[in-house]
């Protein structure tokens, strides 16, 4: 297995975690009913099914298979107790209520549960355990930089040097004070100013950023926060709870010290393979309907005017990493460089077959194909022009924050009116606003919710030209 398969920041190994947990629970109860009396009878197989349901429903809530590179062991152990603790109350509720409970020994069903538990703690102790020797050895690590070298980031330092095995390593340091007015231990790793070190983010120089000014420089604290709000890196606050537009915020800690996120995606570990699930399962459902019409529509094309059918466009992808988005081709010219023309109304570049194919948001039906590649989403924030995004990223607050997710075909903004036209700065901020809000809110329902609105008010607009 390598390091890059068990990186947990990425979570790929996420959908192992579960399947483990699954076999667990399922190989245990053969085991105790081998070494009772060897008589197995569908009854266990059923309440093994209901124990794998539950400990799943309950883990899930208690978030246990995010990531626990800064978090404590005991409280992953109580949180998988607990889950299991849950699930043996269904066990028992499904035992009584279905009256299978002379069918059941009762040993087996009572050694069952406690071994359960026990397994479950300790193969995660064990997983941890093997993490933190990998990234003690220097595998498996995240780049981290400190803004901020007072106290608070010198106790800071000190908790990641004392804990290599949470994979975290100090890779820059940013404070505006000179290396001979910082402590001599820390003073070799400073690598500039903060205003350096914001240009360095923005650069994606390191992967974590940890803000350790003092709270009593609250408008320096508010600058800063805003101007990281224009990177698509994970940024904690360091030790407050002060927080500025918090996207997706939860607590953490490194080692003894706590601090709180206030920029992080709301997808990671379970929540990632259920989203990708949703586009993979709805792209192909909806592709197998609308290929005949896509068809259609490329011949019209064809006939209507010269040029290619598809339109590929440069796009800010998740974490802003650039991508081409499919588009049927609306318009004669093809603007894909640093200046990009918003359509306006009775725009003379938009052809007359393109004019309807825009209203009807008919233009956009290949990017289901970019879903299927994993580079957009059913739902999410629509995807700027690269031009755009320059623009604007200077202008508004935390626009490069919808960055946190992948793109979408449909989105909170658009249901809500914000499509189209974006000609004066109060729609764009609208726009991010929506956007924003639905990063911070996402969950499975709420995109349910934005594809059944899409269905009634998000394929036309009184904006789109």
């Amino acid at each position: 297995m390598g390091d890059n398969f068990i990186n947990n920041n990425l979570n790929h190994f996420s959908f192992v975690y579960r399947l483990i947990d699954l076999c667990i629970i399922q190989f245990s109860i053969l085991l105790c009913v081998y070494l009772y009396d060897g008589r197995f009878i569908e009854g266990y197989n059923i309440i093994a099914l209901v124990a794998n349901c539950s400990f799943l429903l309950f883990a899930e809530s208690l978030r246990i298979y995010r990531s626990w590179r800064t978090g404590f062991a005991s409280r992953l152990a109580l949180y998988t107790f607990v889950s299991w603790f849950f699930a043996c109350f269904c066990v028992v509720l499904f035992i009584f209520f279905f009256k299978i409970a002379e069918d059941l020994s009762r040993i087996v069903v009572g050694m069952w549960l406690v071994l359960t538990v026990f397994l479950l703690v300790a193969w995660r102790m064990a997983f941890r355990a093997y993490l933190f020797h990998r990234r003690s050895q220097g595998y498996n690590c995240r780049r981290v930089a400190i803004f901020g070298m007072g106290e608070l980031g010198e106790r800071l330092a000190a908790q990641i040097l004392s804990h290599p095995e949470t994979g975290l390593r100090i890779t820059a340091v940013y404070d505006d004070r000179s290396a001979s007015r910082l402590n001599p231990e820390y003073a070799s790793l400073l690598s500039g100013t903060i205003d350096q070190g914001v240009r360095a983010a923005k650069d994606n120089s390191f992967d974590v950023v940890y803000v350790a000014l003092p709270l009593v420089a609250q408008k320096r604290l508010e600058g800063l926060l805003r101007s990281l709000g224009d990177s698509t890196l994970d940024v904690y606050l360091v030790p407050d709870f002060f927080t500025f537009n918090l996207v997706n915020s939860s607590l953490s800690h490194v080692g003894n010290l706590q601090t709180l996120s206030v920029y992080q995606s709301p997808l990671s570990g379970p929540m990632t393979a259920m989203k990708r699930l949703e586009d993979i399962v709805g792209s192909l459902l909806i592709l197998s309907v609308i290929c005949i019409p896509m068809l259609v529509i490329a011949a019209m094309i064809k006939l209507d005017s010269r040029g290619p059918v598809i339109f590929k466009q440069n796009r800010y992808g998740v974490d802003g990493r650039k991508i081409k988005v499919y588009k049927f081709r609306s318009m004669r010219v093809q603007d894909n460089g640093p200046v990009v023309k918003q359509a306006t109304k009775n725009d003379d570049r938009i052809t007359k077959l393109g004019a309807f194919l825009r209203r009807t948001s008919l233009d956009e039906l290949p990017q289901f194909i970019n879903v299927l590649q994993g580079k957009m989403s059913i739902v999410g924030p629509r995807p700027h022009a690269v031009a755009h995004n320059e623009e604007y990223r200077r202008i508004i607050d935390f626009y490069m924050l919808r960055h946190k997710v992948k793109p979408g075909i449909t989105g909170w903004a658009q249901i809500n009116g914000w499509r189209g036209e974006t000609d004066t700065l109060e729609k764009m901020e609208k726009r991010i606003e929506f956007d924003i809000e639905y990063i911070r809110n996402w969950s499975l329902f709420f995109d349910v919710k934005i594809i059944f609105m899409t269905l009634f008010k998000g394929f036309v607009g009184k904006n789109a030209y």
